[in-house]
């Protein structure tokens, strides 16, 4: 893991929750954390902890956080089943999340209203004292959403639909997949991801329920052009030819729905600015791929371990070459390598945006392994077209799949950004 920027609140990451219901996600520990003594850190240091501490990305904008913004060091996803038939509770409750998110994100608490002694605090209070940590809440609505409950079912896009079984993903699991909404909230403090998801889910009772959650750490991409690339869990840098923030061309064309005056159904309009989330939590097979040899570890990615350079040559951002051939006549980067099947050149210039976390879940009870691997997320405009694709030819042939299974996850549409106080996540769906 690659740390960008010195956060005054370290931690050791530790079991996370990943449960079904709302006790599940929040009762497991996110890990264990040391807080510097301010009398004892540098002034320099001192100083930019605080720069971390404070910074705020704003909430009110035409586009949702948190798809685009450089990408923050911590994660906490949350998908939701929306319990009430009532589609003026629905929105209230939409409503009620975009007040929050408003101030969360600020480093303010979820109200400003004075507490009685006698009544529960309006805030859980974990959050209180730490700043925004450059927190974003991104918010999306999955497909399930769009059944006979509240009348939405022609505002469906096409785009999506639920993909069914696709190659990879045969042993998702129930439990760990899908849910009327999404929640991402993203930052630089991993208390303060948690302090959002919970006084968000705590907001939500008696109409939402908590399906299930993931914490993640240590970005596994890397959106922001000032970035370094980041390692995955396997060692290797992993998004080093991610889309960027500041490449607006090719965003337009690959990420935001309607961009370039691209035609957009008026039933589905409400989606226009906005971007569809594709989440898989992708495990890995830890002690398997320890045993791997350095040579075969290289041969699957294609990229050479310690710099993240091509097997053909360069450096971590020099074009692969897939045409060259090695002395024993056979292709220098392997036909099944996981770059070749991924690369846009293989692709027909297909491409996503891809906002990933490692994270682990601990032990794995059941086999005494480490349970832990890659939180995939990734930002497209039509993910039928793009990350379905995408998959199927990765599901097929990768050499990777021996050390990976994708066993949770799920599709989401994020609509355009929340304009101003009085307007709330998804008001034009509902409009």
């Amino acid at each position: 893991m690659t740390e960008q920027g010195t956060s005054r609140r370290r931690f050791l990451t530790g079991a996370a929750a990943a449960g079904v219901g709302a006790a599940a996600g929040f009762a497991a520990g996110y890990g264990v954390r040391g807080v510097a003594d301010a009398d004892a850190v540098p002034e320099a240091v001192a100083a930019e902890m605080a720069a971390v501490s404070d910074n705020v990305v704003p909430f009110y904008a035409a586009r949702q956080a948190g798809i685009t913004t450089p990408q923050q060091e911590r994660l906490m996803f949350a998908a939701f089943d929306v319990t009430t038939r009532d589609v003026e509770e629905l929105k209230r409750m939409l409503g009620r999340w975009s007040a929050m998110a408003a101030r969360m994100t600020e480093g303010k608490q979820v109200s400003d209203s004075p507490t009685k002694p006698a009544q529960p605090p309006f805030d859980t209070g974990e959050a209180m004292d730490l700043g925004a940590h450059s927190l974003t809440i991104t918010v999306g609505f999955g497909p399930s959403l769009f059944d006979d409950r509240f009348g939405l079912a022609d505002r469906r896009p096409p785009e999506l639909t639920a993909f069914g079984t696709i190659p990879g993903d045969a042993v998702l699991r129930p439990e760990l997949s899908d849910g009327d909404l999404c929640v991402q909230a993203c930052a630089d403090d991993p208390q303060v991801v948690f302090h959002a998801i919970r006084n968000l889910a705590r907001a939500a009772r008696g109409t939402a329920t908590l399906r299930w959650s993931q914490l993640g750490f240590g970005r596994a991409s890397s959106t922001g052009a000032a970035q370094v690339t980041p390692r995955n869990l396997m060692g290797f840098k992993d998004g080093t030819r991610n889309l960027r923030s500041d490449d607006t061309a090719a965003l337009d064309t690959h990420v935001w729905v309607g961009a370039n005056g691209a035609a957009v159904a008026a039933e589905h309009e409400w989606m226009r600015g906005g971007s569809y989330l594709v989440a898989r939590k992708i495990r890995m097979e830890i002690e398997s791929w320890d045993t791997d040899p350095l040579d075969d570890q290289e041969r699957i990615f294609a990229r050479v371990k310690a710099t993240g350079a091509p097997l053909t040559g360069g450096d971590e951002f020099t074009a692969p070459d897939y045409d060259a051939v090695g002395s024993n006549g056979a292709p220098v980067i392997d036909v099944d390598a996981h770059i070749r099947l991924a690369s846009p050149e293989q692709n027909n210039g297909l491409t996503i945006l891809r906002r990933g976390y490692n994270y682990t879940d601990g032990q794995d009870p059941a086999t005494g392994k480490l349970a832990a691997g890659l939180f995939f997320i990734a930002f497209q405009r039509d993910p039928q077209t793009q990350f379905k694709v995408l998959q199927t030819r990765l599901g097929k042939s990768d050499l990777l799949n021996e050390y990976i299974a994708h066993i949770g996850g799920g599709l989401w549409g994020c609509p355009p950004g929340v304009s101003a106080p009085g307007d709330w996540f998804g008001k034009a769906l509902f409009t």
